[in-house]
């Protein structure tokens, strides 16, 4: 007989089991939940990133909406044809199929936590952008998964002020 009764396990990810990713410039992905340890209720990650690196060039999310929280340093954000910066305890909340870019600043690092709700499967996402960052393929091979992992690129080279 088929249980009524939500489940209510909380989840609980200790910083040492995080999965981490290396980047470029020192940077890293700390992957703390994918959709399936939330029963797709949202995915959560961290983000480490270097002096002035980027984090993500310009896409949307067609499915989830994405918060950002500025842990630390200053991100430099594009949301919706807008550029500002976010200086730490600072938040960011990017609605379905709103253009957005995010990194470090200028002179600057950052750390933002991540998440999308309602969840996607995106660590292996994160996983091969870390491959692409260290020379172990190219950005182009993310193209044809842009569907799976609700992450669909824009062409906006422009996005920072110069």
């Amino acid at each position: 007989m088929a249980s009524t009764e939500q489940d209510t396990r909380a989840l609980v990810v200790h910083g040492e089991d995080a999965e981490v990713v290396g980047l470029p410039h020192g940077g890293a992905f700390r992957l703390l939940a994918d959709a399936g340890a939330t029963r797709g209720a949202l995915g959560v990650n961290s983000l480490t990133l270097g002096v002035g690196a980027d984090g993500a060039r310009p896409h949307r999310h067609m499915l989830s909406t994405e918060l950002f929280y500025v842990v630390g340093g200053k991100a430099v954000f594009y949301v919706g044809g807008d550029v500002v910066t976010v200086e730490a305890g600072g938040l960011v909340v990017v609605p379905p199929g709103t253009p957005h870019a995010f990194g470090a600043a200028e002179g600057s690092t950052a750390e933002v936590l991540a998440v999308l709700t309602p969840g996607v499967e995106r660590f292996e996402y994160f996983r091969r952008l870390g491959r692409i960052g260290g020379g172990q393929g190219s950005f182009d091979s993310l193209l044809p998964d842009q569907e799976r992992f609700d992450v669909h690129f824009l062409d906006l080279p422009h996005w920072r002020s110069p």
